[in-house]
């Protein structure tokens, strides 16, 4: 971060930064973002694809169609590979982009590294203290600054003992390589001691280990974190549920749409647009991520997946259905719009 924030420190003395960060004038913008016919230049680093993330992009994206803003897109996606990721964040610095997306942890990390004069929004990160992406939440600091999907994980926990009392042991995949996951496997510890649970562990590297990963554990539920590599192998982890009568629990609404039993979580598309409209506010009228604190979804949603409860051993009590906000398969107009065309 040291090298953001001086950056920043020195260019808020000789007046750079408005220039740098508005994309606008002779300061090496590309265009007045939508004004005459010119157009921004945003560069979208994705770390990989699976429905939450591909919806935080197109709700970052219908932020600007709404405004009727201009942009030229350049979306890049790493499939996976921290290597690929920081190759394109390179990409986007040397290709001087008006402002850089960044979805996921890693792709920030990456861009955060290669990009230092030129705004970076991000989402769908967890902890960006942690990550190391900013000085605080509510001070950023430097040019990063973003939405984050942090999630209620012992509110999650106690939706899993209320589905199933009788859970003692809950098992947790997630890659060794996402800051993200392991802030929220912390958590999950921390929520253990006070549920009389206990955490059991395995880490991966690639979504191809997952299935080992699984096969390590003896438990009696699966708690599947945001950790973006096993939830891109979520079918491996739901097969595994199934066969062994325990239940998935997840930390985010699209995975329970894909199998697993419940969650409390929030809508990515709309996290994404939150994210749009900061990157607006940056572009178009100036704001200096230096200070626009990172911002979180205030509204959490109860998703519950019956179909799937009822594969893998699990019967719903009536006061979780009866409070429910999204039930998959059941009363699909009552559903978020946006979660329903999502999914």
């Amino acid at each position: 971060m040291s090298g953001r924030n001086n950056f920043f420190k020195v260019a808020a003395l000789t007046g750079v930064a408005a220039l740098a960060l508005t994309a606008c004038g002779d300061g090496g913008g590309n265009g007045d973002g939508g004004g005459d016919g010119e157009t921004y230049q945003i560069g979208i680093t994705q770390i990989v694809s699976h429905p939450s993330l591909d919806a935080a992009r197109e709700g970052f994206k219908s932020a600007f169609e709404e405004e009727g803003i201009e942009v030229e897109w350049d979306e890049q996606n790493a499939q996976g590979e921290q290597a690929t990721a920081s190759n394109i964040a390179g990409t986007f610095a040397n290709d001087n982009k008006d402002l850089v997306l960044a979805i996921a942890t890693p792709t920030a990390q990456a861009a955060a590294q290669a990009i230092q004069d030129k705004p970076i929004i991000f989402t769908a990160v967890t902890d960006p203290e942690e990550a190391g992406l900013v000085d605080s939440w509510d001070e950023p600091g430097g040019n990063v600054t973003g939405t984050s999907d942090m999630n209620p994980v012992k509110e999650q926990l106690e939706l899993l003992k209320e589905l199933d009392p009788d859970v003692k042991t809950v098992g947790i995949v997630y890659s060794s390589g996402e800051a993200n996951s392991q802030v929220q496997v912390d958590l999950a510890k921390e929520a253990a001691s006070e549920l009389n649970l206990e955490i059991q562990e395995a880490t991966v590297t690639n979504s191809s280990e997952v299935q080992q990963g699984l096969q390590s554990l003896d438990v009696d539920a699966v708690y599947v974190p945001t950790d973006n590599v096993v939830v891109s192998a979520l079918e491996t982890v739901i097969q595994y549920g199934e066969e062994n009568q325990l239940p998935i629990l997840a930390a985010e609404g699209d995975s329970v749409t894909r199998g697993a039993v419940a969650t409390y979580g929030i809508d990515y598309e709309a996290l994404g647009k939150q994210a749009g409209e900061m990157a607006i506010r940056v572009l178009r009228d100036g704001e200096d991520p230096v200070t626009m604190a990172v911002e979180q979804q205030s509204e959490l949603q109860l998703y519950i997946n019956p179909e799937a409860a009822e594969a893998q051993g699990v019967d719903i009590p009536q006061e979780v259905r009866d409070r429910a906000d999204v039930v998959v398969g059941e009363d699909v107009e009552a559903q978020d719009p946006a979660q329903a065309g999502d999914q």
